[in-house]
């Protein structure tokens, strides 16, 4: 009984710490994060299916500026009904301009064009190595964490998956160098991300929805003259690819915010984490099933060998 009671008040304390973080998180209650949890890894496992559909009438730079436009106007909307502003500081500004460039402008660009020649499927399972580049990122490069044995496992376990996925026996299939390449860089930009949003934003303490709102606004003024040149690829718009880019922008840019927030109030980081896990399953399952992609069987088996290097990067097979 007393455990009991020790357990809801340390809750009690985080729900009233994370509150000042985000008025999404006012209102979660222990089973409303599963919801949330079940959209955002649907939604962020149809994205690379999202960015094949856009790719129907917008260039690669094209799908990037409307993602991040769209998922700001949609942020901006929730900022206003929340009565919540954007950062004032400057220097929070040019952080969030890092960021943005590592998360949003050049990723963006990067997947969509590495989509352009490589199915969907494989843009998804080499999402999945987004924990392990923050963890080498975050030990190795910034040293902010020491790595530990497990860690370096998790790596090497990880990059082995890498290998399995793109079937390097026999060669990259009918992957160029250059797609494989801009998939992976971009995972890598991610993994730089997160240690500097640690270093740089994450003590100031500010609203999630203030900073996800100037990220991407500042991500889109950064592709709106690239946009301007080169932002349609020539062909007609259809039903089918402006349904993409509304749904890669409102949703995965920019709702997908907000249901990761409301997880970490609900669940925890370590929850939320695990979406992760999903994303990739879902991108398998909608670019057969709707795509109509092929599928080797070496591409599941080395997902779930990078899923595993995670997992064990992320300590999940520890005992607490």
């Amino acid at each position: 009984m007393l455990r009991t009671l020790r357990a809801r008040a340390s809750h009690h304390a985080v729900r009233q710490r994370t509150d000042t973080y985000s008025y999404t998180m006012v209102t979660t209650t222990p089973r409303s994060w599963l919801p949330a949890y079940v959209a955002l890894g649907i939604t962020w496992g149809c994205s690379f299916l999202f960015i094949k559909w856009s790719l129907g009438f917008l260039s690669p730079v094209g799908v990037a500026f409307g993602r991040c436009a769209l998922g700001a106007l949609t942020l901006a909307v929730i900022l206003k009904a929340s009565g919540q502003r954007m950062p004032r500081e400057r220097i929070v500004w040019a952080h969030l301009w890092v960021i943005a460039m590592c998360m949003n402008v050049v990723p963006g660009v990067l997947f969509a064009l590495a989509e352009t020649r490589t199915t969907s499927i494989l843009a998804g399972i080499i999402n999945a190595l987004t924990p392990l580049t923050a963890l080498f990122f975050i030990t190795v490069v910034f040293r902010d964490d020491s790595i530990s044995r497990r860690q370096i496992m998790g790596l090497v376990v990880g990059m082995v998956g890498v290998l399995v996925v793109l079937g390097v026996w026999r060669g990259l299939g009918q992957n160029p160098w250059w797609a494989v390449a801009s998939l992976l860089l971009s995972v890598s930009l991610y993994g730089v991300a997160f240690p500097y949003t640690r270093r740089h934003i994450l003590h100031r303490r500010l609203s999630p929805v203030s900073l996800a709102s100037a990220q991407l606004l500042l991500a889109s003024l950064t592709l709106l003259p690239m946009f301007f040149f080169s932002g349609l690829n020539g062909h007609r718009v259809t039903f089918e690819s402006l349904a993409g880019i509304i749904a890669l922008g409102a949703f995965g840019s920019g709702l997908a915010y907000m249901w990761n927030f409301r997880i970490i109030a609900g669940a925890g980081s370590s929850i939320a984490s695990t979406v992760t896990y999903l994303t990739p399953v879902v991108a398998v399952i909608v670019g057969v099933g709707f795509l109509h992609e092929s599928l080797s069987w070496f591409e599941p088996v080395g997902g779930v060998i990078v899923l595993l290097g995670a997992a064990i990067g992320q300590g999940r097979f520890v005992r607490r």
